[in-house]
């Protein structure tokens, strides 16, 4: 490749970056057919593979908590929990057993086997938990070939470009030496985006590109706003590149004289720009950006990973120190939404044709009250030392949050009884669903305050999986549709009193921050990084 070449792929993540390139090819390991005649010796060193697996993933688990967050070094827990699933095991034994063949064939076969039920069905869940099944297998296929984890690492900052990324190869690359990433595969929620996102870097998925024809060290230009890659750009598009890459500086520089600053247009409208989080590592990041608090706080973190459930001390000791780390700031925790892409074994949820509409979020709670009680006993503890509220997931009619709040209400009244300090907090809803939608007139005379989830409101509205990359034309966020119900919810509340916020992705939809604003949209939660930018926009608004 000489010439200069564009190509368009699927933005991730915002911003310019321009750079030599650091190609990643990830052959396949050479993996080798063996008749053997001693069994027990083979399912040995399966079991040896998979104790030091266990070991590398503890460490990535380390440094991604360290560096970047709970929230990513979570996806490690679950790549442990999956090397203790008996099904998967069981089907590395057995194929060693019944066929008489070496461990690393029957953990190559069972790899594929596990990876294509997933990929073959459509859906958050499956999608994710294909390139987890892969990175696993490779993970046992190297260390039984006696090759050791090892990092990429450069000199000099790179743009990589790579067929794909796996969580394992993401997390332990140098974030200082990382312009951008692009990918050929992958979607905007797979690991690398999600990685992308947390670093501030650009970065591309979906991107049609043949890595044969491009060498290290020449040079790109990512354009994360456009979506675009140019391979050997001339002096023109590099002079561009270069005053693109000043000017997004600069704008970043310039935000941080809006710290402290109100979210007010310049006609007087004032609306809440709060942050999501998805662990207690991230408060951080939400002071650093100055948000006006914590408007969904993903209690998810705490269930994966693991064999059993948390327990309530140790919820309470995880949500006392969000709200104490946030001074009187509010926060607002999501009760577990566990279910369709977010499984955890324990909970027997078993599996199922269409996750995403199955057994989730407080369908688990009211089918089993023990679970959410123990959260609420936490949560209602740890509302004593700071501004925390409740917000119940995925809910579809009114009879559901009336036994939620019947739940509460049994929590708050065992905490009395028991003498153990509690606050009652607020108790809000999530509106996810179309159903929501149509009765939200009934939802707000109950609730004290409601949160559209736009992501799933979306996906539920237009029928479309978000993570299918074959249905990316036809998915549209801005569809009339989603806006019409958006609309619908914020009158509905207001006619109660109630506030209404947004905690999805369009939040951080700077097309349409004015649009909400004319709706009356009274709070918007994005991610921390988002904050400040939102802030400058709503302040140059001079009518909504």
């Amino acid at each position: 490749m000489k010439e200069m070449q564009k190509f368009l792929g699927k933005s991730a993540n915002k911003g310019i970056a321009q750079g030599p390139v650091m190609v990643i090819k990830n052959g396949n390991l050479r993996i080798r057919h063996e008749k053997i005649s001693n069994v027990q010796s083979e399912i040995k060193r399966v079991e040896s593979a998979v104790k030091r697996a266990r070991e590398q993933l503890q460490t990535l688990y380390t440094k991604a908590s360290e560096e970047i967050g709970e929230s990513v070094a979570a996806i490690f827990k679950v790549h442990r929990m999956i090397l203790e699933d008996e099904e998967y095991l069981g089907s590395i034994r057995n194929i060693i057993t019944a066929e008489m063949v070496n461990a690393e064939y029957a953990v190559a076969i069972t790899g594929e086997k596990f990876t294509r039920i997933f990929s073959g069905m459509d859906d958050e869940y499956v999608s994710a938990r294909a390139a987890d099944m892969k990175d696993i297998s490779d993970r046992l296929l190297r260390i039984l070939d006696d090759r050791e984890d090892t990092g990429r690492s450069s000199e000099a900052p790179v743009i990589i470009v790579a067929e794909d990324l796996s969580p394992s190869e993401t997390i332990q690359m140098d974030r200082e030496k990382v312009l951008a990433f692009v990918t050929i595969h992958g979607s905007t929620n797979s690991h690398t985006a999600i990685l992308s996102r947390l670093m501030n870097i650009p970065s591309l998925v979906g991107t049609p590109l043949n890595l044969e024809n491009i060498r290290n060290g020449m040079t790109a230009v990512v354009d994360g706003f456009e979506g675009t890659v140019i391979f050997e750009p001339d002096e023109k598009t590099c002079r561009q590149a270069k005053e693109r890459i000043e000017e997004e500086q600069k704008k970043i520089r310039l935000l941080q004289y809006l710290k402290g600053k109100e979210n007010e247009t310049r006609d007087g409208r004032k609306i809440s720009i709060c942050a999501n989080i998805g662990s207690v590592t991230d408060v951080e990041s939400v002071l650093e950006n100055d948000a006006g608090g914590i408007g969904l706080f993903r209690s998810e973190f705490l269930y994966l990973g693991r064999n059993d459930f948390p327990a309530e001390e140790e919820q309470f000791q995880a949500y006392r120190q969000v709200v104490q780390k946030m001074g009187g700031k509010k926060v607002i925790v999501r009760t577990l939404d566990i279910g369709a892409d977010k499984k955890a074994e324990y909970f027997g949820i078993g599996k199922e044709e269409n996750p995403a509409m199955g057994y989730r979020a407080v369908r688990i709670c009211l089918k089993q009250p023990e679970i959410l009680k123990t959260q609420l006993r936490a949560l209602f503890r740890a509302a004593v030392y700071g501004n925390l509220s409740v917000i119940y997931p995925m809910i579809t009619s009114v009879e559901e949050v009336q036994r939620l709040l019947r739940i509460a209400e049994e929590v708050r009244d065992e905490l009395a009884n028991e003498k153990i300090p509690f606050r009652y907090p607020r108790q809000g809803i999530m509106i996810e669903t179309p159903a929501a939608v149509m009765v939200s007139d009934e939802l707000a005379e109950l609730a004290d305050f409601l949160s559209i989830g736009t992501n799933d409101l979306t996906q539920y509205t237009l029928a479309i999986d978000r993570q299918n990359e074959k249905l990316y034309e036809f998915y549209n966020p801005h569809h009339k549709a989603v806006m019409r119900m958006i609309r619908i919810v914020t009158d509905n509340a207001h006619k109660h009193g109630k506030r209404v916020g947004i905690c999805g992705e369009l939040g951080a939809d700077t097309e349409l921050t004015e649009e909400f604003l004319r709706m009356g949209i009274d709070e918007l939660s994005v991610a921390p990084s988002m904050v400040l930018e939102l802030r400058k926009i709503v302040r140059e608004m001079k009518e909504y």
